[in-house]
């Protein structure tokens, strides 16, 4: 596995440990990532999921520009949009008509992004759960 691979995979696990945290384990997360020079964040989401889409990719690029994340260029904002649509599109099957709620996680070392998004797909009291994930590259 080469550097490269190897920092992909350290920043989708970031990512998906983010998506995955409590508001309490996500602040010691960013202290344990801050100290391996990765970038994280996360934001919580909820909604119908066709409304929801355009929402969730919002709340992914404003919490990448609020944690710094990322930069206000078009390259960044982009590279943040493609990967939360893309962990969107592994997920649509199963909660196109649902209610969803989640949390979304992002990470950056250098080049790579990643963005993992958690889901509850509701109805009723009959949850089904799923993560969605996408990777960028940026400059």
């Amino acid at each position: 596995m080469t550097n490269k691979d190897k920092a992909s995979k350290v920043v989708a696990t970031a990512a998906i440990k983010m998506a995955l945290s409590n508001r309490e384990e996500e602040k010691r997360l960013k202290g344990v990532y801050q100290q391996e020079t990765l970038q994280v964040g996360a934001v919580d989401f909820g909604g119908e999921f066709n409304s929801s889409i355009k929402k969730i990719i919002e709340r992914a690029i404003v919490a990448a520009k609020r944690e710094g994340i990322i930069k206000n260029t078009h390259a960044d904002q982009g590279a943040v949009a493609g990967a939360t649509h893309e962990a969107l599109k592994q997920i649509h099957s199963k909660a196109v008509g649902f209610d969803v709620g989640g949390k979304i996680g992002i990470a950056r070392k250098e080049d790579h992004i990643s963005v993992a998004i958690f889901f509850e797909i509701g109805l009723l009291h009959l949850n089904e759960m799923a993560i969605g994930l996408g990777h960028r590259a940026t400059t």
